[in-house]
């Protein structure tokens, strides 16, 4: 099909190094112009005195085709020639799923395992480390489920104990997060809150992972990009448990309600992500046929006035997920063998 490269500026910069070079791309026209017109909405409906860019990337979970690939819109950006799509920025609570993940394919938890979510004091190199939750407050003994699902930071942290930050760093890298390359000495027990950057590429392709049962390819930009075979990173019982509590609307009711942008009409697994000082909000998540990845924030780096998980990303999330599935609502994946129901 073919695209206007003036319909995705900061692919066509990516890909084009050399004057009259042509590039045949995955993207799909369709896709494209409707991820660029539900970004735009949202930005005009936050005003550029809260949030000025935002970044969409859709995937197609089984073949790894990137179907829009958006930047930036440039509206009221100061940075409009910077990819935000491709920009590192600090990850939030969106590497949570796969703290949970390693814990849950370990053995350490299940969904139903209880973590208790009270103030922890933890002596560090540089000193104390005293993580809060993003309300300040504290829900006590808690499930995996809701801790994950609800986006609880110090049962996140607690986990991280169990699984090591050095194992859970390794498994990052492993899953295509290429910016982490210190050792977890260096992150410390924060990267369970999302200290590490990474760019919305790597997010998208992370929870894809996710979404094709913990086995994971490189994405393809070009029509001409390589096929390589798919290799497990994370077990598929934990993949799809995970999965399973994400997508769990009960779970999630203490943090965000009931009927948050969230919620969809059919099976979806997501996760929202709000970066130090508001700086970034994420959403990204995935049915069985795409994965939907947005980021919302302000390039040159100032924080964002009064923009949370639901308010910033999740609503343009929302909206491109009711698109593409318009036909054909999403299904959860099927249940691998070995989990039990209890």
């Amino acid at each position: 099909m073919a695209l206007d490269p003036g319909l995705a500026p900061h692919l066509a910069t990516k890909l084009l190094r050399r004057p009259g070079l042509s590039v045949t791309t995955t993207l799909d026209t369709a896709i494209q112009r409707a991820a660029i017109m539900a970004l735009g909405r949202q930005l005009i409906g936050l005003g550029e005195t809260r949030a000025r860019d935002g970044a969409v990337i859709v995937l197609d979970n089984a073949s790894g085709n990137v179907l829009a690939y958006v930047g930036g819109v440039g509206g009221h950006s100061t940075a409009a020639q910077v990819d935000g799509a491709d920009a590192p920025r600090q990850a939030g609570s969106t590497l949570k799923p796969f703290l949970y993940a390693a814990a849950i394919e370990a053995g350490y938890l299940t969904a139903a395992s209880i973590l208790d979510d009270s103030p922890v004091q933890l002596d560090t190199a540089s000193g104390l480390y005293v993580p809060q939750n993003y309300d300040r407050g504290f829900k006590g003994p808690v499930s995996a489920r809701s801790a994950l699902a609800g986006s609880l930071n110090v049962p996140a942290v607690r986990t991280l104990l169990l699984v090591g930050v050095d194992s859970f760093r390794d498994r990052l890298f492993d899953l295509g997060y290429q910016g982490l390359t210190e050792d977890g000495d260096y992150y410390g027990f924060s990267l369970a809150l999302g200290s590490a950057e990474v760019t919305l590429l790597e997010q998208a392709n992370a929870y894809r992972t996710l979404a094709n049962g913990g086995r994971w390819s490189p994405l393809h930009l070009r029509t001409d990009d390589e096929t390589i075979t798919a290799r497990a990173i994370v077990d598929p019982v934990a993949a799809w448990i995970v999965s399973d509590m994400m997508a769990d609307p009960g779970a999630r009711a203490r943090t965000f309600g009931l009927d948050s942008a969230l919620r969809l009409p059919f099976w979806a697994a997501v996760k929202t992500g709000t970066s130090k000082a508001m700086r970034d909000n994420w959403c990204i998540g995935f049915t069985d046929r795409f994965t939907v990845a947005v980021w919302i924030g302000n390039l040159e780096g100032d924080s964002m006035r009064a923009v949370s998980g639901t308010s910033g990303a999740a609503p343009v999330w929302r909206e491109i997920m009711l698109a593409l599935h318009r036909d054909h609502p999403g299904r959860q994946p099927p249940r691998p063998p070995g989990i039990e129901a209890r």
